[in-house]
Protein backbone atom coordinates (compact mmCIF):
# COMPACT_ATOMS: atom_id res chain seq x y z
CA UNK A 1 0.00 0.00 0.00
CA UNK A 2 1.24 3.48 -0.88
CA UNK A 3 1.03 5.86 2.06
CA UNK A 4 -0.93 9.05 1.44
CA UNK A 5 0.79 11.82 3.40
CA UNK A 6 -0.51 15.37 3.77
CA UNK A 7 2.09 18.13 4.23
CA UNK A 8 0.41 20.97 6.08
CA UNK A 9 0.60 24.34 4.35
CA UNK A 10 0.34 27.34 6.67
CA UNK A 11 2.75 29.55 4.75
CA UNK A 12 5.93 28.79 6.75
CA UNK A 13 7.55 25.62 5.50
CA UNK A 14 9.91 24.02 3.04
CA UNK A 15 6.99 22.26 1.37
CA UNK A 16 8.21 21.36 -2.11
CA UNK A 17 11.44 19.72 -0.99
CA UNK A 18 9.55 17.62 1.57
CA UNK A 19 7.02 16.67 -1.11
CA UNK A 20 9.77 15.65 -3.56
CA UNK A 21 11.60 13.62 -0.92
CA UNK A 22 8.41 11.73 -0.03
CA UNK A 23 7.69 11.00 -3.68
CA UNK A 24 11.28 9.79 -4.07
CA UNK A 25 10.69 7.13 -1.41
CA UNK A 26 7.40 6.03 -2.97
CA UNK A 27 4.83 7.87 -0.87
CA UNK A 28 1.92 9.87 -2.24
CA UNK A 29 2.35 13.45 -1.02
CA UNK A 30 -0.22 16.25 -0.95
CA UNK A 31 0.32 19.86 0.18
CA UNK A 32 -2.87 21.21 1.76
CA UNK A 33 -4.45 22.95 4.72
CA UNK A 34 -8.12 22.04 4.27
CA UNK A 35 -9.69 19.57 6.67
CA UNK A 36 -10.90 17.19 3.97
CA UNK A 37 -7.42 16.60 2.57
CA UNK A 38 -5.91 16.21 6.03
CA UNK A 39 -8.58 13.71 7.12
CA UNK A 40 -8.13 11.67 3.93
CA UNK A 41 -4.39 11.17 4.59
CA UNK A 42 -2.70 8.17 6.20
CA UNK A 43 -0.15 10.47 7.81
CA UNK A 44 0.43 14.18 8.45
CA UNK A 45 3.65 16.19 8.29
CA UNK A 46 3.96 19.58 9.99
CA UNK A 47 6.97 21.38 8.46
CA UNK A 48 8.17 24.85 9.38
CA UNK A 49 10.84 27.50 9.18
CA UNK A 50 10.86 30.84 10.99
CA UNK A 51 9.62 32.05 14.36
CA UNK A 52 7.43 29.91 16.64
CA UNK A 53 4.94 32.67 17.72
CA UNK A 54 4.18 33.77 14.16
CA UNK A 55 3.86 30.16 13.03
CA UNK A 56 1.37 29.38 15.79
CA UNK A 57 -0.70 32.41 14.78
CA UNK A 58 -1.01 30.98 11.27
CA UNK A 59 -1.67 27.46 12.54
CA UNK A 60 -4.51 28.70 14.75
CA UNK A 61 -5.98 30.96 12.05
CA UNK A 62 -6.34 27.90 9.83
CA UNK A 63 -7.60 25.67 12.63
CA UNK A 64 -4.70 23.30 12.10
CA UNK A 65 -3.96 22.99 15.82
CA UNK A 66 -7.35 21.36 16.44
CA UNK A 67 -7.09 19.32 13.25
CA UNK A 68 -3.67 17.94 14.18
CA UNK A 69 -4.95 17.03 17.67
CA UNK A 70 -7.98 15.35 16.10
CA UNK A 71 -5.78 13.27 13.80
CA UNK A 72 -3.53 12.34 16.75
CA UNK A 73 -6.56 11.13 18.68
CA UNK A 74 -7.63 9.08 15.64
CA UNK A 75 -4.26 7.27 15.69
CA UNK A 76 -2.91 8.85 12.50
CA UNK A 77 0.92 9.21 12.49
CA UNK A 78 2.14 12.82 12.72
CA UNK A 79 5.67 14.05 11.99
CA UNK A 80 6.93 17.52 12.87
CA UNK A 81 10.04 18.76 11.02
CA UNK A 82 12.31 21.55 12.35
CA UNK A 83 9.98 24.32 13.57
CA UNK A 84 7.17 21.79 13.11
CA UNK A 85 8.71 19.66 15.87
CA UNK A 86 8.86 22.68 18.19
CA UNK A 87 5.21 23.57 17.53
CA UNK A 88 4.15 20.14 18.82
CA UNK A 89 5.37 21.11 22.31
CA UNK A 90 3.47 23.13 24.91
CA UNK A 91 5.32 26.45 24.72
CA UNK A 92 8.36 28.46 23.65
CA UNK A 93 10.44 31.27 25.13
CA UNK A 94 11.06 32.73 21.64
CA UNK A 95 10.11 36.38 21.11
CA UNK A 96 8.54 36.74 24.53
CA UNK A 97 6.89 33.34 24.52
CA UNK A 98 3.89 31.60 22.98
CA UNK A 99 1.79 28.49 23.53
CA UNK A 100 2.21 25.56 21.16
CA UNK A 101 -0.08 22.76 19.99
CA UNK A 102 0.76 20.75 23.10
CA UNK A 103 0.84 17.17 21.80
CA UNK A 104 4.24 16.70 23.46
CA UNK A 105 4.82 17.82 27.08
CA UNK A 106 7.67 20.29 27.55
CA UNK A 107 8.91 23.63 26.30
CA UNK A 108 11.23 25.07 23.66
CA UNK A 109 14.17 27.35 24.50
CA UNK A 110 17.23 28.87 22.83
CA UNK A 111 20.14 26.53 22.22
CA UNK A 112 22.74 26.46 24.96
CA UNK A 113 25.63 26.40 22.50
CA UNK A 114 28.48 27.12 24.96
CA UNK A 115 29.73 30.13 23.03
CA UNK A 116 29.30 28.69 19.53
CA UNK A 117 27.54 30.82 16.92
CA UNK A 118 23.75 30.53 16.84
CA UNK A 119 21.92 29.55 14.68
CA UNK A 120 23.38 26.08 14.44
CA UNK A 121 23.72 25.45 10.69
CA UNK A 122 25.22 22.31 9.22
CA UNK A 123 25.64 18.57 9.67
CA UNK A 124 25.70 17.01 13.14
CA UNK A 125 25.64 13.33 14.17
CA UNK A 126 22.36 12.21 15.72
CA UNK A 127 22.48 9.75 18.61
CA UNK A 128 19.40 7.56 18.90
CA UNK A 129 18.42 7.30 22.56
CA UNK A 130 16.12 4.31 22.01
CA UNK A 131 14.74 2.05 19.32
CA UNK A 132 12.10 3.48 17.02
CA UNK A 133 10.32 2.64 13.80
CA UNK A 134 11.35 6.11 12.61
CA UNK A 135 15.07 5.36 12.98
CA UNK A 136 15.04 1.78 11.68
CA UNK A 137 18.06 1.06 9.49
CA UNK A 138 19.80 4.34 10.41
CA UNK A 139 22.88 3.90 12.58
CA UNK A 140 23.27 6.00 15.70
CA UNK A 141 25.62 8.97 15.18
CA UNK A 142 24.60 9.34 11.52
CA UNK A 143 24.87 13.04 10.51
CA UNK A 144 21.73 15.02 9.64
CA UNK A 145 21.39 18.61 8.44
CA UNK A 146 20.31 21.29 10.94
CA UNK A 147 19.29 24.96 10.73
CA UNK A 148 17.93 26.22 14.08
CA UNK A 149 18.42 28.50 17.08
CA UNK A 150 15.97 26.81 19.47
CA UNK A 151 15.41 23.24 20.66
CA UNK A 152 12.75 21.44 22.73
CA UNK A 153 13.08 19.73 26.10
CA UNK A 154 10.94 16.60 25.86
CA UNK A 155 10.11 14.34 28.77
CA UNK A 156 12.63 11.55 29.24
CA UNK A 157 10.32 8.84 27.87
CA UNK A 158 9.62 10.93 24.74
CA UNK A 159 13.28 11.59 23.87
CA UNK A 160 14.19 9.75 20.67
CA UNK A 161 17.40 11.43 19.52
CA UNK A 162 20.02 13.97 20.57
CA UNK A 163 22.88 15.87 18.96
CA UNK A 164 25.65 18.12 20.21
CA UNK A 165 26.41 21.74 19.36
CA UNK A 166 28.43 23.12 22.22
CA UNK A 167 26.07 21.26 24.57
CA UNK A 168 23.93 18.20 23.84
CA UNK A 169 20.32 18.94 22.90
CA UNK A 170 17.19 16.97 22.06
CA UNK A 171 16.67 16.70 18.31
CA UNK A 172 14.03 13.96 17.96
CA UNK A 173 10.98 13.00 19.98
CA UNK A 174 8.33 10.30 19.85
CA UNK A 175 5.15 9.69 21.84
CA UNK A 176 2.79 7.02 20.52
CA UNK A 177 1.85 8.17 16.98
CA UNK A 178 3.48 11.62 17.32
CA UNK A 179 7.02 11.98 15.95
CA UNK A 180 9.26 15.01 15.49
CA UNK A 181 12.79 15.82 14.30
CA UNK A 182 14.70 19.09 14.65
CA UNK A 183 16.88 18.40 11.61
CA UNK A 184 15.75 18.48 7.97
CA UNK A 185 15.43 14.91 6.65
CA UNK A 186 14.59 16.26 3.17
CA UNK A 187 18.06 17.88 3.11
CA UNK A 188 19.93 15.01 4.81
CA UNK A 189 20.86 12.76 1.89
CA UNK A 190 20.29 8.99 2.10
CA UNK A 191 19.73 8.93 5.87
CA UNK A 192 17.02 11.58 5.63
CA UNK A 193 15.29 9.71 2.82
CA UNK A 194 15.42 6.52 4.90
CA UNK A 195 13.78 8.32 7.82
CA UNK A 196 10.99 9.64 5.59
CA UNK A 197 10.60 6.17 4.08
CA UNK A 198 10.30 4.76 7.59
CA UNK A 199 7.61 7.33 8.42
CA UNK A 200 5.74 6.44 5.23
CA UNK A 201 5.95 2.79 6.28
CA UNK A 202 4.46 3.61 9.69
CA UNK A 203 1.65 5.49 7.93
CA UNK A 204 0.97 2.62 5.53
CA UNK A 205 0.86 0.09 8.37
CA UNK A 206 -1.53 2.14 10.53
CA UNK A 207 -5.22 1.22 10.13
CA UNK A 208 -7.18 4.01 8.48
CA UNK A 209 -9.60 5.65 10.98
CA UNK A 210 -13.27 5.05 10.34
Amino acid sequence: MTARICILDYGMGNLRSVEKALEHVGASATIASDAGAVRAADGVILPGVGAFPKAMERVRELGLDNLIAERRDAGVPILGICLGLQLLFESTSELGGAAGIGLLPGGVAELEADGLKVPHIGWSPVRWERDSRLAEGIESETPFYFVHSFAPSPERDDLLGSAAYGARFACAAERDNVFGVQFHPEKSSAAGLRLLSNFAGVCAATPTPA
